[in-house]
This record gives structure tokens, sequence and C-alpha cells, in this order.
């Protein structure tokens, strides 16, 4: 099949494009030239701004691919502009949504493709509008509608999240033996996804009249706490057993509001999603363990020289001494009760 990849260049698009080749289809990856990306030899480029909707739209004209794939639809007008261009051009639309597009916290878990959708950001309600917007168009009869909802995506390319975010001084620091910040008491549920395994389920979905006018969950199947997960990340290093401080979310949010976004937004939150419904119409499997998919991110990350070294982030060290220190001065301060 001819099969176009709106921003063919992101973490989860490599995976989807080299897998489509794989496959045997034809691919063209439209991107605005600005990443690079060790793509196959045999993939067409064509460089293009969908965000410039005038120009992206002409461009589109004089293709008429079997299927397209977008990566990089964040805002209804960008959904708006990706319906006018292929509305009767393509037979089917794989939207690449978000599992922000459901409430949190959740009421009750895990959450399947039916729970409800009062997402608490502005990023996950335009992609939830946009998700309207391509199922209208199903209804409407301008393509095939296929909606997939990944969660905490990483893999070569990409980098291991943390609590104060997605800098890779963590792992630098992981490596030390540096004490590691941990939201709240560790006991939270997160549940990361190697990228390839999630690309997967986007090429089974091409074509596949099953998925036409249907919405997927396709997430970790290796749900952990947070306590776990930065323990196996230190095994997956060889690491030394992490000294994990545990911070309050609320305290870690006013003290450090430039750094945790990532963590008011969706880390503090306990997740699960139900992913049968991908395993049974798109044969979604999670084959890449987080240990093993650690190993293979930091070896890509080494091998482009992009750790970073954990003492050029004093803020990190200073956080901890304060917390600490405040921690035994409020419980000296009780003397045992008494």
């Amino acid at each position: 099949m001819d099969v176009l990849v709106i921003g063919g260049t992101g973490l989860i698009s490599t995976g989807i494009v080299r897998q489509l080749i794989g496959e045997g289809h034809d691919v063209t990856a439209v991107h605005r030239g600005e990443t690079d990306a060790d793509l196959p030899g045999s993939v067409d480029h064509l460089i293009a701004d969908r965000t410039e909707y005038a120009a992206f739209e002409s461009r589109m004209a004089d293709l008429a691919p079997d299927c397209v794939i977008d990566m990089v639809c964040f805002d209804p007008a960008d959904a708006e502009s990706a319906i006018r261009a292929f509305e009767g051009r393509t037979d089917q639309f794989v939207f690449c949504s978000t599992e922000s597009v459901y409430s949190r916290p959740a009421d009750s878990l895990p959450i399947d493709e039916d729970g409800p959708r009062s997402p608490p950001t502005d990023y996950g309600t335009k992609k939830a509008r946009c998700e309207d917007l391509f199922m209208e168009a199903h209804r409407e009869e301008a393509f095939e509608t296929t909606i997939l909802r990944p969660w905490s995506t990483y893999g070569e390319g990409g980098t291991i999240l943390h609590t104060l975010g997605s800098d890779t001084a963590y792992i630098d620091r992981i490596r030390r033996g540096k004490p590691i910040v941990v939201h709240g008491d560790g006991s939270g549920l997160w549940g990361p996804c190697h990228r390839d395994d999630v690309a997967r389920a986007f090429v089974n979905a091409v074509g596949n009249e099953r998925a036409y006018g249907e919405d997927y969950l396709v997430t970790s199947e290796e749900v952990m706490t947070w306590e776990v997960y930065h323990r196996k990340v230190a095994d997956a290093l060889d690491a030394p057993e992490p000294d994990l401080v545990s911070i309050p979310t609320d305290v870690l949010i006013e003290a450090a509001p430039e750094r945790t976004d990532l963590l008011e937004d969706f880390l503090q939150y306990s997740t699960l999603f139900d992913n049968s419904k991908a395993e049974r119409d798109l044969d979604f499997e999670y084959t890449i363990d987080w240990e093993r998919g650690v190993e293979r991110t930091v070896t890509y990350l080494d091998e482009h020289d992009r750790i970073d070294d954990a003492e050029a982030d004093p803020f990190y060290d200073r956080l901890i001494e304060a917390w600490r220190g405040s921690r035994e001065e409020f419980l000296e301060s009780f003397d045992g009760g008494s």
C-alpha cells in the first residue's frame, strides 16, 4: 500500500516508517526537514509545514495515498486542515491521539476506550476535539478513521522520564548512585511502552477493516510503582541501588514549578489501561520489557553523546538537601510524639 506519514521523523513515527517498509509498503514521510532521522533509503521525503494550512493542503492535493498516518496533529485547526486535504483522496486516516484525553484522576481502573473523556490539560482537550473531528469525517464518509492512543512512549531517539522532567542528567545520577527524587511515597503507578511495540500497532492498523471507525489504547503491559521504575532503571544500567528521596507532590510543584509540568499534568496520577481491544484487532503485543528498553535507549544516548552531567544541575541536590533538612527539623520538633 501507499502510506503517507505526516511527521515521519519523530520517536514513534520513525519506528512506524521502518516497520512499514519492512512490511513492503511504499512510504512517504511528510516533515519540515528539521529533524535528523535514520530512515530507510526507499522512503520518499516531502518537506512541508502542516501548520501552514493553505500551502500544506495545496501540496497534498497532488497525492492519493491509500492510508494517511498523522503523528503531529495537536490542534483542532490541524485536524480541520487534514480533513480538507485528504477527504476523498485516501481510504483510511490513522490519527495518533493520546491517553491524555481521559479524565484524571480516573474514577476506576483500568481505563478502557469507553472511559470518561474530561481531560485536565489543554493538550488532552485539543486531542479529544481532534478525535471528534476525525470521527465526524468518518461518519460523513470522507475516509475511514482509526484512532490510536499511546501512553508514555520511549525508546531510541528519546529519553527516560522522571519526577523532575526528561533531562538526561537523571541517567547520570542513577549511574553515580546519587539521590533520586520520587514524588509522593513512590507507590503511584506508571507504565512506559517502547516505541517499537507502539509502532507495530499503527502498522497493523493500516488497511485493517476491523479498525475502521474504531479507537484503541496501545499502552504498557508492565505497569509498576515509581519506586520499582527507578530500581529497574538502575538494574538495567548495572548501577548501584538507587537512593530514593520521597517528596510530596504538592511540595515539588510549588518548589520547582519550572520542572514539574509533567508531574502536575500526568505523572502524579496512578494509571492503568486495558489494551485488550488493540490486542484483539491490531495484534498489539508488549514485547520489550522496561529494563531491556532502558538499556537500548541509554545505549543510543551514549552513542550520540546526549547524556548530561549530573554535576551541572546543582538545583537537584539543593532541593534534596533542603527537603531532608526540613524533614529532620520537623520530626525533631515532635520529639517522638511527646
